[in-house]
């Protein structure tokens, strides 16, 4: 009861300051709801089909309401992201600027709040806006007309009883988190139907971000199944880099117990914890008895860690369906944009890995689905190369707003528009990854992606990788000193200077993060 009260003070706040009856109801621009999650790999999304990462996991993937979302409007097949890294990500979507130009490498920098962030441009063109979840950027959000944010754990929140943090101090609350900003997205929601000026709310959760805990509803959910291997978990890490043997990201070897709920966590209630027990408990007692080793103990770590990951999936899209159908029984579905993306990808024992950093194709891959009632075709594939680069440009123009010449992305409306009359897009898209030594151990590198190949430079050991993606989709065997491939490597070297010059990226950096073990 207690949420539901908050939910219709949110509202009340809404509608108290906001109101001006002398207006039309209805804005003439759209509404944009930007529903944002953490560490969404395309491959746990049904949408995505058999063809997003590990195929024989498909059928077991439960989303519904995300692939409600796809069918009836447009999927983007190859979304990447700049930085496969979670407060990075966040600051490129925020400006339109790469890393190196908004200034957060990684995510031990603080956000500087007081430069140009889409937001504020919205708030000033007649927007009234609102970030209600995890933020992560470890400083206050700006341009907001209303935020709540997640605090606990230095930003990252907590599955259960989260902390939320506003303009007016702190909220301890008592539940499931995915639920709790919910309940805030749809009090916001309800404040904004009889108002004259559009919206624009990010409703960002923590789901699925390690460690991977789901609703009370789906603990049970896969009990009695064995999840597939994805194909490449046995990965030697053979002709590839060395940065590749030397990470620690591994299932078999770098999980703790708390990642594989041998050890409880700890914001939880008694009663919840209770819960909790009665559903983990069994198995953690007959995986102690089993005393198992080798193979069997890592595969056993494998099928708690995908199964916690897809149940808090699932626990998410439940409530993702909730704002859904919250849209279309008001009737702002009619005139409300809705997106969903991810702050990147993850490996779901792809490669043998869980976490993300690569630009491999598991953690460079993001999400991107999108409806515009009125504008957009169900059902639509986009192919084309896009970045979140790209979506402060593609939501200004959206929301007729003035795009700042000094966006680095482009605007997306006309894939989005017609896709398949479009005669040109991008050749490439540019990535650079920075924090080393950090946590997992992930060295340093640049690259550029094309339709078809992948080149990769680990510019603090000078190696390099490429990757004919047509014939290696896993991305097992780099064909960088291959003779047939040479002139491919050599166009693509020069691509590569070309995108660091053209996005001023040209400054080779020491070290960026400090390293917690």
């Amino acid at each position: 009861m207690k949420r539901f009260l908050y939910g219709g003070a949110v509202a009340l706040f809404f509608q108290l300051f906001s109101c001006n009856p002398t207006q039309p109801s209805k804005p003439d621009r759209p509404n944009i709801l930007f529903i944002f999650s953490d560490d969404h790999a395309t491959h746990a999304i049904g949408a995505y089909g058999p063809k997003a990462g590990n195929p024989e996991l498909h059928p077991y993937i439960q989303t519904p309401n995300l692939d409600r979302l796809a069918e009836e409007g447009v999927l983007f097949t190859n979304a990447f992201c700049t930085n496969s890294i979670c407060g990075p990500s966040r600051a490129v979507i925020l400006t339109g600027k790469h890393s190196h130009y908004n200034g957060m490498l990684n995510n031990d920098t603080t956000f500087n709040g007081a430069q140009q962030t889409f937001p504020k441009i919205l708030q000033r063109s007649g927007y009234r806006t609102a970030w209600i979840g995890k933020w992560h950027l470890l400083s206050e959000p700006t341009g907001f007309d209303y935020w709540s944010v997640l605090t606990r754990g230095n930003g990252q929140g907590s599955y259960y009883n989260p902390i939320f943090t506003e303009a007016g101090g702190q909220q301890e609350e008592t539940g499931y988190t995915a639920t709790l900003i919910t309940d805030r997205a749809i009090g916001f929601l309800e404040g904004q139907k009889d108002t004259n000026k559009p919206f624009f709310l990010a409703y960002s959760h923590k789901t699925p971000h390690r460690e991977w805990v789901p609703a009370p509803e789906e603990y049970g959910l896969y009990k009695d199944l064995d999840l597939p291997l994805p194909t490449n978990f046995y990965d030697d890490y053979e002709n590839r880099t060395s940065a590749t043997r030397e990470q620690e990201m591994e299932i078999a070897a770098d999980m703790n117990d708390r990642d594989l709920k041998l050890v409880y966590p700890s914001y939880m209630t008694d009663a919840q914890l209770a819960e909790f027990d009665a559903a983990y408990g069994p198995e953690n007692a007959a995986f102690r008895e089993a005393n198992l080793s080798g193979k069997e103990l890592t595969e056993w770590k494998y099928q708690r860690y995908l199964k916690d990951y897809l149940r808090s999936v699932a626990s998410m899209d439940r409530e993702i369906g909730r704002v859904l159908d919250y849209l279309e029984e008001t009737g702002l579905a009619e005139n409300t944009i809705v997106i969903y993306s991810s702050d990147q990808g993850f490996y779901l024992g792809d490669h043998g890995w869980y976490d993300k950093r690569w630009m491999y194709e598991e953690s460079l891959r993001m999400p991107l689905l999108v409806k515009w009632p009125g504008v957009t075709s169900a059902g639509t594939e986009v192919k084309q190369l896009v970045q979140n680069l790209d979506f402060a440009q593609t939501i200004l123009d959206m929301a007729q707003s003035p795009i700042p010449d000094d966006m680095q992305g482009r605007s997306l409306l006309p894939l989005l528009q017609n896709p398949t009359e479009l005669k040109s897009w991008r050749d490439y898209i540019y990535y650079h990854y920075y924090a080393y030594p950090d946590w997992h151990m992930v060295r340093q590198h640049y690259g550029i992606r094309t339709d078809r190949y992948k080149l990769i430079h680990y510019y603090t050991i000078d190696e390099w990788e490429f990757f004919d993606l047509k014939n290696d989709p896993n991305e097992m065997h780099s064909r960088y000193s291959d003779a047939e491939y040479q002139g491919q490597v050599s166009l693509m070297k020069e691509q590569l200077q070309e995108a660091r010059i053209y996005y001023g990226d040209t400054v080779i950096l020491k070290p960026t993060s400090k390293y917690h073990r």
